[in-house]
This record gives C-alpha cells, sequence and structure tokens, in this order.
C-alpha cells in the first residue's frame, strides 16, 4: 500500500497547489508508520526523499498565490496543512524507528535542500530540520551509543545558515543549533548519569549560543563553532568543512542573488578557516578525504571568490602537515585537470603557504620511487608528482628554489621517462572534464606526460636551446620508445654540452654514484647522458677509474646498451691525448662486445668506432681486430630494416678500404664469405642498398685482387641475365674450390629470407651454382638442395615457385648429364624408358616442351599452395 501511496505522491504537480492529495496522502503515510513490517533504512530514505521533493519543490506561497488571486487564503491554509501532514510524517518516521540509523535516513534527504537558490526552499528546509531535532529531543531519553547520525554535516548545513540573507532563516537555523547542542549535552549527561531537565538545559544553551545577530551572523558562527569543540572528532571535522564546500557551490548568482552568494561564501569561508584554525590537528587523519572532497566540490563551483575559499583549506592544513597534503595530492586523477592543477599550485599561492623548499624535496623523494612496485602493481606516485612538479613551474616565485635541485630533479624526471615506457595506470583515466564535448578526448600516454615535464623544467631553467634542439632532431620522440630511449637521454645531453648548460658539472658530480645504483633503465638512463658529459673539460679532474675505468667495465656488461654507451664514452675519452692510447689498447675488447648485437646498435657503435680507427697507425693495428669487425658487421647485411643492411654494407666497405697488405688466412677467409650476401642482397630491389653493395664489393675485389666478370657489378635483376649468374658461379667454384659449400649453405640461408626478392635470387643462384660444383656434390647436399627447392615450388610468391621450378630443372638437367650419385629414392629423376622416353637431357628438347614442363608445373605447385 505504501507504494501506490507514494506514486500517487510522485503524479501530484510541482508548479502548483490545488488539491489536498499530498496532504491526505502524507497523512495516510504517518498513520502506516504505526503498523507492520517497520520500513528499513533504505526504503523510508526512499520515501522520506519523495515526500520531501513533492512538497519542497512549490513555488513560494506568495508566487502560488499571485497566480490565483481568488484563491489565495485557501492556498495559505492548504500549504500551510500541508507542511504540517509532512512534518507530522517525519516525526512518525523518527518515532518508528528512534536510533542513529533512522534519524539519519530522515535527516539525510533534507540536508541538500538547506543549500538551495531558492528562499523559499531553504525556510522549508530549516524548519523541517529544526522540526525533527525538536521532536528528538522531546522524545529522549534514548543514549546513541555511536554517537549523533552525521553530526558533522547536520551542524555545519545548519551554521551556514545562520549567515542566510533572509533573517527568518538564520534566527531558525540558530534555534536548531541549540536543539542541537542541547541532545548533544543530554548525550553527554546521560552517560555521566546525571539528570538533567531538557527545557532548563534548552533554554540555558540558547542564551549561552544567543542571540541572534543579524547584523553579524559571523559572531554567532564564530561562537557555535567554538562552543561545538568538545563533540567534534575527526569525522566531524571532515563532515563539517565538506558542508561548508557544498555551501559554496550552490546556484547561480541570479537565481541565489549576489547579496545571498556573497554572505554565503563569507559564511563558508568563516566556517572553513575557523573550523581548521581550533581543530586542525583533529583533521590530520582525515586530510586524504578532505582533499578529495574538495577535488569534487570545485567541479561545481565556478565563481572566483568561491573557488578561492574552497582552497583555503589545502594552504591551512599543508602550514602545519605538509606531506599528508602533498601524499594525498599525489591521488588526484591523472592526467590534471584544471582543479587538480589548481588544488597543486594553492600550495605556494596562498597563505599560509607552506615552505617550497621542503615541497620540492617531497616530490623529489616521490620521483625516485618505481612506477612498478616490488608486487607488481602499477604506481602513480611518480606520474602524480610529476605532474605536481609541473603545475608548480608554473608558479615564478617557485623557478628560483627549483634550481637548487634542478640537476636531482632533471635526472629523475629522465629515469621515470624510461620507466613509463610501455606502462599503463588501470583506473586511473584521463578527465574529460575539459575537453570539449564534441572533441575526442586524447589518448593519456604515462611516458608523453613525463617527457612534457622534462621540457617544461628545462624551458624554465633557461634551457630553450637543448629543448628547441632536440625537437628538431626528434630527440623527444627517441626518448619515448624503449629501443631508442638512450639515444634520446644522449642527444639531451649532447645538447647541453654543445650549449654550454650552466648545472652540468653539478649534474656530472651528482651522475658519477647514480652510475652504480638502481636497476638496469635505472643505469642506462643515467649512462646515457654520463657519457656525453665526458666531453668536459672538467672530466680532467675526475679519477680516471670513475671514467675510463667505468667505461671499460661497461664492456663486459650483460645489456648490449651499456656496452654501446661505453664504446661511446671511450671514443670520446680517445680524443684526448692523454687517454688515446689507454682507449686504443681496449679496441679488441670494443670490437669483441658487438658480437651477437642487435642491428641498429652495432651501426651505432661501429659509427663511434670510426673514430679511433682513423686514429689509429694501421702499420701497427692488429689484423684480428679488422677480421673481429667485418665479422660482426656481415650478419646484419640480411637485417630486414634497409637503414640497418644499408648502414653495415657501407661500413663494412669502408673497413675493407682501410685493410693493408698482407692479407692473412683469416682475412682473406672473411672476404670471401662476403662474395654471396652482396652478390644477392644486390637484387632485394632496393636501389640504395644495391648502390651499397656495388661499393662495397668493388672494394673486397680491389683488395683481393679477384676479377669477377663485369656484370657481377651489375645491379639489374637476374631474371634475364641467367648466363651472368652461371659465369658469376663458375668463377667462384673455380678461383675459390674450397669455399664452395659455404657459398651453398650461405645461398640455403637466403633461400628462406622473409622477403620474395631474395628468395628468387638466391633459387637462381642455386640453380646455377649446384651444377658448377660437379663432383663435390654429395647426396646429403643434393638432398638439402632438392628439399629446399621442393618447399619453395609452395611459396606463396608466383615467381618464387616458377623460379624454384626452374632451378630443379637445371640440375635435373645437370645430374644427368654428369651422371651425379643420386640419392636413393629420389622422386626428381626418372628412368627415360619407363616414362615417356623422354631425353635424359632437356637440352634435346623442343623450346616449347622445355618451357612448357617447368613453367606449368610451377604454376601448379602455385596454385596448390594457395588453395591450402
Amino acid at each position: 500500500m505504501r507504494h501506490g501511496v507514494k506514486r500517487q505522491i510522485q503524479e501530484e504537480p510541482l508548479d502548483s497547489l490545488s488539491s489536498s492529495v499530498r496532504q491526505q496522502a502524507m497523512e495516510t503515510l504517518t498513520q502506516l508508520s504505526h503498523t507492520r513490517p517497520v520500513l528499513g533504512v533504505r526504503e523510508r530514505s526512499e520515501l522520506v526523499n519523495t515526500c520531501v521533493k513533492s512538497v519542497f519543490s512549490l513555488p513560494s506561497v506568495q508566487a502560488m498565490q499571485e497566480k490565483d488571486e481568488a484563491k489565495a487564503e485557501a492556498i495559505q491554509t492548504l500549504y500551510r496543512q500541508t507542511l504540517d501532514a509532512l512534518q507530522t510524517l517525519l516525526n512518525a518516521l523518527f518515532v518508528e524507528d528512534p536510533t542513529p540509523a533512522g534519524l539519519k535516513s530522515i535527516l539525510e534527504p533534507l540536508g541538500p535542500w538547506m543549500n538551495s537558490g531558492k528562499a523559499h526552499e531553504r525556510a522549508r528546509a530549516v524548519n523541517s530540520n529544526v522540526s525533527v531535532l525538536n521532536h528528538t529531543l522531546l522524545t529522549l531519553p534514548f543514549f546513541m551509543s555511536s554517537g549523533f547520525p552525521a553530526l558533522g554535516l547536520l551542524l555545519g548545513r545548519l551554521i551556514l545558515r545562520i549567515g542566510d540573507p533572509d533573517e527568518e532563516i538564520g534566527r531558525e537555523a540558530l534555534d536548531g543549533i541549540t536543539i542541537l547542542y542541547t541532545i548533544l549535552e543530554l548525550q553527554k549527561r546521560a552517560r555521566d548519569k546525571e539528570e538533567t531537565n531538557k527545557k532548563e538545559l534548552y533554554e540555558t544553551n540558547k542564551r549561552f549560543l544567543g542571540p541572534y545577530n543579524p547584523v553579524s551572523p559571523c559572531q554567532n558562527i564564530l561562537r557555535v563553532i567554538a562552543e561545538f569543540g568538545d563533540f567534534l572528532g575527526p569525522q566531524q571535522v571532515k563532515d563539517l568543512l565538506l558542508a561548508a564546500l557544498e555551501g559554496l557551490k550552490g546556484g547561480s548568482e541570479e537565481a541565489r542573488g549576489k547579496d545571498s552568494g556573497e554572505m554565503m561564501q563569507l559564511a563558508s569561508e568563516v566556517t572553513l578557516s575557523s573550523v581548521l584554525e581550533w581543530y586542525r590537528h583533529r583533521a590530520l587523519e582525515v586530510i586524504p578525504e578532505i582533499m578529495q572532497a574538495i577535488y569534487v566540490q570545485l567541479s561545481h563551483i565556478q565563481e572566483p571568490r568561491a573557488r578561492e575559499v574552497a582552497l583555503l583549506p589545502i594552504s591551512l592544513l599543508a602550514s602545519s602537515f605538509m606531506t599528508e597534503v602533498v601524499v594525498a595530492l599525489l591521488m588526484c586523477p591523472l592526467p590534471l585537470d584544471s582543479n587538480g592543477a589548481e588544488m597543486w599550485r594553492q600550495l605556494i599561492l596562498r597563505k599560509p603557504s607552506c615552505d617550497v623548499r621542503d615541497l620540492l624535496d617531497l616530490l623529489l623523494t616521490s620521483l625516485k620511487e618505481k612506477p612498478v612496485t616490488k608486487k607488481g602493481r602499477a604506481s602513480i606516485v611518480p606520474l602524480a608528482a610529476a605532474s605536481g612538479l609541473c603545475e608548480l613551474l608554473s608558479v615564478n616565485s617557485c623557478v628560483g628554489r627549483v634550481r637548487r635541485i634542478y640537476p636531482q630533479l632533471l635526472l629523475a624526471l629522465l629515469i621515470q621517462v624510461h620507466y613509463h615506457i610501455g606502462l599503463n595506470l588501470p583506473g586511473h583515466v584521463a578527465s574529460r572534464k575539459d575537453a570539449k564535448k564534441d572533441a575526442q578526448p586524447s589518448i593519456f600516454v604515462p611516458v608523453r606526460w613525463v617527457v612534457k615535464v622534462v621540457k617544461t623544467l628545462l624551458l624554465k631553467m633557461g634551457c630553450s636551446y637543448e629543448a628547441t634542439f632536440l625537437e628538431d632532431q626528434g630527440g623527444w620522440e627517441l626518448m619515448v620508445q624503449a629501443e631508442n630511449h638512450h639515444r634520446g637521454v644522449s642527444l639531451l645531453a649532447r645538447a647541453m654540452v654543445h650549449y654550454s648548460c650552466q648545472e652540468l658539472c653539478r649534474i656530472l658530480y651528482l651522475l658519477i654514484p647514480l652510475l652504480e645504483r638502481g636497476d638496469e633503465k635505472h643505469k642506462i638512463t643515467a649512462t646515457a647522458f654520463f657519457v656525453e658529459l665526458l666531453q668536459m673539460e672538467q672530466v680532467r679532474r675526475i679519477p680516471e677509474e670513475y671514467s675510463l675505468g667505468r667505461m671499460a667495465e661497461g664492456l663486459s656488461h650483460q645489456d648490449p646498451i651499456m656496452k654501446v654507451l661505453s664504446i661511446r664514452g671511450l671514443v670520446i675519452l680517445a680524443r684526448r691525448s692523454e687517454k688515446a692510447a689507454k682507449v686504443q689498447a681496449l679496441l679488441p675488447a670494443m670490437v669483441k662486445g658487438l658480437k651477437s648485437m642487435e642491428g641498429l646498435l652495432v651501426v651505432e657503435a661501429v659509427h663511434n668506432l670510426k673514430t679511433i680507427f682513423k686514429a689509429q697507425d694501421r702499420k701497427l693495428m692488429d689484423s684480428s681486430v679488422y677480421v673481429e669487425m667485418l665479422q660482426v658487421l656481415l650478419p646484419h647485411f640480411s637485417d630486414s630494416r634497409e637503414e640497418v643492411r644499408s648502414s653495415c654494407i657501407s661500413l663494412y666497405g669502408k673497413m675493407v678500404q682501410k685493410l693493408r697488405s698482407p692479407r692473412t688466412p683469416a682475412l682473406e677467409e672473411q672476404l670471401i664469405s662476403t662474395l654471396v650476401p652482396l652478390l644477392l642482397t644486390m637484387q632485394e630491389g632496393n636501389t640504395k642498398v644495391a648502390q651499397k653493395c656495388v661499393k662495397t664489393l668493388f672494394r673486397c675485389s680491389c683488395f683481393m685482387a679477384w676479377e669477377l666478370p663485369k656484370r657481377a657489378y651489375n645491379q639489374k635483376p637476374w631474371d634475364s641475365q641467367q648466363q651472368t649468374v652461371a659465369k658469376i658461379c663458375k668463377y667462384l667454384v673455380s678461383t675459390h674450390r674450397d669455399s664452395a659449400f659455404m657459398f651453398l649453405s650461405q645461398s640455403l640461408e637466403y633461400a628462406r629470407s622473409p622477403r620474395a626478392s631474395l628468395r628468387k635470387s638466391s633459387i637462381m643462384f642455386i640453380g646455377s651454382l649446384v651444377p658448377c660444383m660437379e663432383s663435390l656434390m654429395t647426396e646429403d647436399r643434393l638432398n638439402e638442395v632438392k628439399a629446399t627447392l621442393e618447399n619453395l615450388r609452395h611459396d606463396p610468391e608466383a615467381s618464387v615457385c616458377i623460379y624454384a621450378a626452374q632451378a630443379q630443372a637445371q640440375i635435373l638437367a645437370s645430374c644427368w648429364r654428369n651422371s651425379w650419385p643420386l640419392p636413393h629414392g629420389d622422386t626428381w629423376v626418372c628412368d627415360p624408358a619407363t616414362t615417356h622416353r623422354w631425353s635424359p637431357s632437356c637440352e634435346n628438347l623442343p623450346t616449347s616442351h622445355q618451357r612448357r614442363s617447368w613453367i606449368m608445373q610451377a604454376l601448379g605447385s602455385w596454385k596448390i599452395s594457395l588453395k591450402q
């Protein structure tokens, strides 16, 4: 039945009062409150909310009377009866469940209406609150073991109403506070088992807290806050502050009125400042909740002066509990929106401001934390600290203090960039408040956010040239990539050295102990920066164990990036005459460290090593170092990245150009092993790479006095130059007979390349090479060739299938012609007598039959492979 009555109330119009339906419905609910079952807390709260909304939302009595003047007196009477019915219902619901939870379920729905922008709604809300409190006082004794429910919120809302521009509301709010104070006093005396006359105690408290001062209601507010001190614990203080913040968001200035808005701001400011002045230490344990409440309320407060008042608790609390406030601010959602940013700036913009030096030290400590905990959980603390620092840097008065710890901040941020690469922070989504409604919100990438803070720090410290240099060179983009982070950091350090940054000496001395601390990411970032600083003159003052010694140790490091950085450092040190000989002595170790290293790192390291090779006396240099260097470069001829292939082939040629006689066997063997990779790579169809191959092949030929066929240096495709391929293979086998199987192995390896152009050229090469090897071929080798070509006949690329079939035909013809020892059970070779009596030599077949035989087979194989 209650649901039906409730629905009836909801259907009543909110803009007029023309019948007694509301009144009768609430009277019915009052009667039902005496029946069983008793309503639950949630159901009671929803019921109160429905009834309160239906009555409080009505226009003012005056407005309703003006709308229907003929019924003015009836409207007045009906309104009073409806309001009385509501109050009777609220009292009855409390009697139904006279517990703290029951009282809270009645008072809670009334709270928001006390901050309404309409005076008549505020008056109704205050009147109902006071009536419920008065009824609570009259129905005592009952003892609330858990204390008065939501005391801070109720007290705070009533306090703000003391400062209401409507004196009647202010006077009634003070009366409600007197009743509340009396209830609390009775609770205290009941706990102490003291008997007290309620009426006398109420009158005494009324004189004690009053009288109401309409001229200066703030005096009443201060008196109330001072006297309620005995009843305010940490949670009550927090709720009292939250109520004061609620009073600031209100309606628009037009709806509330200018005077009302100003008085509300004044009442809130007096409440906030006095509570935090007298009870600040009680708020210590609830600082995170207070900061969160401020952040949430700022989204609803637009008026500038009101926002200033709302931010006041931050500076007041930070002046005594800066660490706790900063820790709470670090929990703000990321990326910071305008509200979060303003909260950070409040720390130093408003008085009393906290000690900026201590504040920056706290942020630096947070920046030194890892964004991933030992248990593998993501932590927003370093990223939040970086965001907070960025906001503090926007305050000019803070910049001078930042310079004190600028080196530490810069290095900590760069290390955080490395830590945040590829890191996502679940549960912390970019705020969309500041984004335009129609605009697509940008994706929040933590590592790019940290890079933004690094840029801001550089610009604020006067390093605009360095920041611009990195922008032009793509250094910022390198910094956010896992494989290129060290290059971005090195580029920044190089720029700072080039533009003679004033802080470099401090950074240099700070880095020396950092090189041995932290994990691999920490060490890589620190080393990348330190290496570039070895160009400074001040490095001469550093003991050699910290410069040359550290770099020499890095050559044996497990991480290849550390090896490359160490080589870079040694190359820089080699520019100094006193260090050159010691660095050159480490050249073999440097080259050895490049083995089995990733292609881009090899290119980077070898570019640096060229400087040392140029400075070396060629007569005194051991050729084995050159051999090792060439061995390092050769495997990267087949790298999937064009820049790596091109660079390694070019560097290989330049190294060969530096070679001098006599030629050692190891050197000759190394250069011979280069022939097939260069010849095949030349055919991949990339003009830039092919040109590098031609130049390197020519340099190898000059040094080795090879007489390769002239067309071996031709970049044109082999498709129409079968004879050229045959001549090359014939030359290779006849000149380097002992290396023939190496040539075959290399070509078979290239036949497995992911690039179709290389597979095709390697097949053509195999088809010409195998017939040239004559009696050298063994059954195992022939089987290997056979298996490779058979697989390639099912290649997804049609041209590869065709050339694989052609290569098979060439080898088959060669087998029959030369009577090679064929592998057992070979399906390539058929006895002509048992088939179509074909001639064992394909050369004796008509031309049309020769072509059709292998082309049709290849196309058939290709079609089958596509269907599979």
